[in-house]
């Protein structure tokens, strides 16, 4: 068996991270006594920020006279990107000194508010501001994040691949660091699509739950009806590239980015996915392969599973052809805080970093096949992550 911890060439470590979701501000509870999910305006159920975490972006909006002007999704990229900046420890560093950062930020809708604000004043008399356009471009996000970090001269990159588009910056980030074509990397993913137009889209797919939101709506792995419930937040992590040695003389343990696979598939519906998975098991062999690590290493997987039927079954069916029978013990956050879309990947690996450094997570409080507890530590984490159109990624957790 290959261990990540005698690792002899360069890593790509997570230094700090940040992230806002329907928990706040916190990765993950170690007991969850209610429902964190609120009813919308159109009689849905949401996973929104809580009171505490909308006061904190409300402050941030209204710190600075441009920010005021921003979508919402940017507003939340903003507040994860700080607070992976401050964890990291980058503020503290005499700005002559400061290496190279980049940006790399992915959204599936990006500025879906201010979108559907603009197009609403355009409906009614003909004619848009002059900020709308650069406003509401996906670029929009990560130029922001970068010029907020103090890097406008670093590169600042959008991507936008439906559900895995915070994997598709995380890979971007990776490459980057891995080529030396930047010392450190912001990068994460975001999402606000809590808005009338956004929801009435998920909802005509069919897949949305029906259950009510004190009754946790959103079920991975619990089988029919669908339970797909969309929620908002962000997540970012502050990445840098250590050498062997530099690694072996840190005194506490490193989050490792150890691999991060993609995976694609021609499909018949944009919406839909084969039976097996097939992109999902692409996207998993190739983050193993890049890891130099085996099924047998891996001790967790943390699911996309947004809690529909098909997707979730396709899933599985890709993990029982990686792993056989005896699969890993199965993990998801999205009964917690719903399904953030272009931010789903983000904090999938952020609750996966919890889970590593705790050893512990919330037992889902109705019937599911996601594990209750370890019978041993788990050191080495799968996290998927899939969108419409038929690609999947995954990224390879692990503590070294």
């Amino acid at each position: 068996m290959t261990n990540l911890v005698n690792a002899t060439g360069p890593v790509v470590v997570i230094r700090g991270r940040g992230r806002v979701s329907a928990l706040g501000l916190a990765a993950g509870p170690a007991i969850v006594e209610a429902s964190s999910f609120t009813t919308h305006a159109t009689g849905v159920p949401v996973a929104a920020l809580p009171a505490v975490a909308e006061a904190t972006v409300a402050a941030l909006r209204h710190s600075q006279p441009a920010f005021r002007q921003l979508d919402r999704t940017v507003l939340l990229a903003l507040l994860a990107a700080r607070q992976a900046t401050t964890a990291a420890g980058w503020l503290s560093e005499a700005n002559s000194q400061q290496p190279t950062l980049a940006v790399s930020i992915g959204s599936s809708r990006g500025a879906t508010g201010r979108l559907e604000e603009f197009h609403v004043g355009f409906l009614a008399d003909g004619s848009v501001p002059t900020a709308a356009s650069p406003l509401t471009t996906l670029g929009n996000v990560a130029s922001w994040v970068a010029f907020d970090a103090g890097s406008p001269g670093g590169a600042a990159l959008s991507h936008s691949s439906t559900c895995s588009s915070a994997f598709q910056a995380l890979g971007n980030a990776l490459a980057w660091l891995k080529a030396g074509m930047a010392d450190r990397f912001l990068a994460g993913g975001t999402e606000a699509p809590l808005t009338n137009f956004t929801l009435a889209q998920m909802r005509a797919i069919g897949i949305y739950s029906p259950l009510a939101a004190a009754e946790w709506p959103c079920r991975p792995g619990a089988g029919r009806p669908s339970t797909f419930v969309l929620g908002e937040g962000a997540a970012v992590f502050a990445l840098e590239q250590l050498s062997a040695a530099q690694a072996a003389a840190e005194t506490n343990p490193l989050l490792v980015l150890a691999g991060v696979g993609f995976g694609f598939e021609a499909i018949g519906s944009k919406t839909g996915l084969s039976a097996d998975g097939r992109h999902f098991q692409q996207a998993m062999r190739l983050a193993l392969t890049q890891a130099a690590l085996t099924p047998a290493d891996i001790d967790a997987v943390v699911l996309h599973s947004p809690g529909t039927p098909a997707g979730d079954a396709a899933e599985r069916a890709a993990l029982q052809a990686i792993f056989g029978e005896e699969l890993p013990l199965l993990l998801s956050n999205k009964w917690l805080l719903g399904h953030t879309l272009g931010a789903s990947a983000a904090l999938s690996l952020d609750f996966a970093c919890h889970v590593i450094e705790t050893q512990q997570w919330p037992s889902a409080p109705f019937p599911t096949d996601l594990a209750t507890t370890a019978t041993k530590p788990i050191r080495r984490i799968l996290v998927n992550a899939a969108g419409f159109g038929g690609n999947a990624a995954s990224v390879l957790l692990a503590r070294l």
